[in-house]
């Protein structure tokens, strides 16, 4: 069974990227032939490949490039946050669709909240939401992710009216998954809430952002998915309950099988789930028609009924790990009975779910938690017989008893809370993630023949030492592979309206950023606020950090006191180790530099105030501030500006140095700025920057505008680009051509390039 799974699987793969992706078809025929397996066997599982092929590739949900509907029905995907509902929903077109409406009055946003959406059906003024570029090559991807959803494309919404309301069955579970969350919010205390949610219905809208990463460093964050675990323990509830009430044993087991699919539902049905209710009910009605199937089997069979009927859950990480990890621990069980210790199995089962999911971790999110092995052995058992089996006492209890609940809580919360205090510190601790670099498909597949050949070996007890070496050394290249490039790379970081530029000099020796990007922020109605604030830093500099494999920044120039420019410092300076900040002369003082002051201090990061003529020691450019010539800070024109030059390049970063600014520096550095190769344009294309004597004098062979898309200023003016369009001076935008990146290789040239 599980060659037709894997025959499937190859199937939606081609469906979606390429027919020639069907040329998997021959490794795994290659497989069975030396597996010796019967010809019509071989021939049958070929057969159904190609047959599923032309299935998915006529059926699959193709994107959209017009909007063209007038009513949508929403599904149980949504969510409202802010002024905002996103989620997906069923268009009158039979597609599904992810759509973001604007809520246009707290009245409104209260009426939504109050109440499930699923199912309900408005009568809609859809409107195309622009492509817009990339943020950069690691940034969240929301193609990929209507993809792995099974939509078609994206709408905005303004203008709606409620129409009807479906009463099907899947609208019901939806209706009743929402009650049970209202009746969580208003029964368990404030502070368990977001883990009874998470744990009982597979919501975690209100995991605080603090906490999740806390878990994720430790390696932990699967313990807040509904699993085979938590299906697990329900199925023995239920089926102990009904044993103790007298009912037959094959009656109890035909009840589960009822049963089991509505508790998927009312979880949320997150692949995970649906992997664990369907695999438990192929065993159940197994041994209910007295056939036991292979445990393999069943989860084969689960993987090509997920497969056949959503095929683009391929590309959902859920999937793909869940699938992962209990197929890995099937084909071990000669490791896993090579001892009866209760530890070394666990430290086993631990290992080996890590060692077949960090390929894909890595590929996915760009790191790897060190400390998940011993964390998983203590809070694995500790959540399995003591948190969950807590809150779903709790559940029940609170359905009975609110007095009886509340006095229990009592008791329990501090002790929870405890343990989520030494949860976050736990995870706050250094040196517990391994950041290498995305890996390319290539690494990935290195990865994976390494782990393989690395089990057999153990199974088999022969060439341990041979085997560990292959299972070590993808790891050994991705992490030393971008130390090995001897280009500079200079990336104008596309954070919106705002500016970060990354300098990484030949073999990663020295890592420099300039500027951190950051947000304005305006007072709004209290209605209007998200749950989580948006954060450029965290959201947009750290994944392209992280994706590079950076884990070191030998200084931080901040270029002068301005929210657009500073604000998200103090989000990398918390996940990114930093050995120095510049800023400009008594630039500290400004009110929006508090925070990344206190962060400087509470980490004890060297803080040097810059002026002209100081330097940034480098062994392969000269780098050296032309600005500011004194030590008031006034605002824009007292920027850190920053030449940087060696024989092939030189490059000049400007902050938000305006006309003044400009005018004396054409006046003290004529001689030295003629004809550069680089000019970072300033105040984001401003009228007021970039004069015309400035642009004459530097001449730069590429200039780049870092300014975001749409934005509210219009940045770039025209005026600027009728000057650069005069002078013929070629520029780019970090808006409009996403991030851009700027190679110098080691003999000279210069290479641009965008998403």
């Amino acid at each position: 069974m599980i060659y037709i799974a894997i025959f499937i699987v190859i199937a939606a793969i081609a469906a979606y990227e390429s027919a020639m992706m069907l040329f998997m078809f021959v490794l795994v025929f290659s497989w069975l032939i030396y597996k010796r397996k019967h010809a019509l066997f071989i021939l049958g599982t070929i057969l159904i490949g190609f047959f599923t092929y032309f299935y998915f590739n006529a059926t699959i949900p193709k994107a959209s490039n017009t909007v063209n509907i007038s009513e949508i029905t929403w599904t149980d995907d949504y969510r409202i946050n802010g002024r905002f509902v996103r989620g997906f929903a069923l268009g009158n077109d039979r597609n599904k669709w992810y759509v973001q409406l604007k809520i246009q009055s707290e009245q409104e946003k209260e009426m939504l909240v109050n109440t499930s959406l699923s199912g309900k059906t408005f009568r809609i003024v859809a409107q195309e939401i622009p492509k817009r570029s990339l943020a950069h090559a690691y940034a969240f991807n929301m193609d990929d992710y209507i993809k792995g959803n099974g939509a078609v494309g994206q709408v905005e919404v303004e203008d709606f009216q409620y129409v009807r309301e479906s009463k099907g069955f899947v609208s019901f579970m939806a209706a009743k998954r929402f009650e049970l969350k209202r009746h969580i919010q208003s029964t368990f205390p404030v502070s368990l809430q977001a883990e009874a949610e998470a744990l009982l219905i597979g919501s975690r809208e209100q995991m605080p952002t603090d906490l999740q990463n806390a878990y994720q460093t430790l390696g932990i964050t699967h313990l807040f998915a509904i699993s085979g675990l938590h299906v697990g323990l329900v199925t023995l509830l239920l089926h102990e309950m009904l044993i103790r009430i007298g009912i037959r044993r094959e009656t109890a087991n035909w009840l589960l099988i009822i049963a089991l699919p509505l508790y998927a539902f009312l979880a949320g049905g997150a692949p995970s789930v649906w992997r664990s209710v369907s695999v438990t009910e192929i065993v159940l009605v197994s041994l209910l028609m007295k056939r036991k199937i292979a445990i393999a089997d069943a989860f084969s069979l689960s993987v090509i009924g997920f497969v056949c009927l959503s095929p683009w859950v391929i590309y959902q990480i859920g999937f793909q790990l869940s699938y992962l990890a209990a197929f890995s621990l099937i084909y071990s069980t000669i490791l896993l009975n090579s001892s009866t210790s209760y530890l070394r199995q666990s430290f086993v089962i631990t290992a080996v779910c890590q060692l077949i999911v960090y390929p894909i971790l890595v590929y996915q999110f760009y790191e790897v938690s060190i400390s998940s092995f011993l964390a998983n052995l203590v809070f694995v058992p500790l959540f399995s017989f003591i948190v969950l089996p807590a809150n779903i006492f709790f559940l029940l209890l609170s359905y009975t008893s609110t007095s009886i609940s509340n006095l229990l809580f009592s008791i329990y919360e501090p002790l929870r809370t405890i343990l989520g205090e030494i949860i976050t510190y736990l995870g706050s601790l250094p040196f517990q993630l391994w950041n290498p670099m995305k890996p390319t498909l290539s690494f990935i597949f290195l990865a994976y023949l390494g782990i393989i050949l690395f089990f057999i070996s153990m199974e088999r007890r022969k060439n341990k030492l041979f085997s560990f070496i292959l299972l070590i050394l993808p790891m050994v290249m991705m992490h030393i592979t971008p130390y090995l490039d001897a280009s500079t790379r200079i990336t104008f970081l596309n954070v919106g309206q705002g500016d970060c530029t990354i300098i990484e000099m030949p073999y990663r020796k020295e890592v420099i950023m300039i500027d951190t990007g950051g947000l304005l922020r305006f007072e709004q109605e209290k209605w209007k606020d998200t749950k989580e604030v948006y954060e450029i830093g965290r959201q947009i500099v750290v994944p392209f950090l992280k994706g590079k494999g950076i884990t070191k920044i030998d200084t931080i120039v901040i270029t002068h006191a301005d929210a657009d420019h500073m604000e998200g410092a103090e989000e990398i300076l918390r996940e990114i180790r930093v050995k120095e900040v510049h800023i400009s002369p008594n630039s500290h003082k400004k009110e929006v530099m508090k925070d990344l002051m206190e962060e400087v201090e509470r980490q004890q990061i060297p803080l040097y105030e810059k002026k002209e003529g100081d330097q940034i020691a480098s062994k392969y450019f000269h780098l050296q501030y032309i600005n500011p010539m004194d030590l008031e800070y006034e605002g824009n024109n007292d920027s850190l500006v920053l030449s940087m030059r060696n024989a092939h390049f030189q490059g000049l970063f400007t902050g938000d140095l305006e006309k003044e600014g400009e005018e004396e520096i054409v006046r003290k550095y004529s001689k030295e700025l003629q004809q550069i190769t680089l000019l970072k344009i300033g105040h984001h294309g401003s009228k007021t920057s970039s004069i015309q004597s400035f642009l004459e004098l530097t001449r730069p062979k590429i200039s780049i505008i870092s300014a975001g898309y749409s934005n509210r200023y219009g940045h770039p003016h025209p005026e600027v680009v009728e000057r650069l369009n005069n002078l013929k001076l070629p520029f780019l935008q970090t808006g409009t051509d996403g991030s851009i990146e700027v190679e110098i290789t080691k003999k000279g040239e210069i290479l641009v390039t965008t998403p």
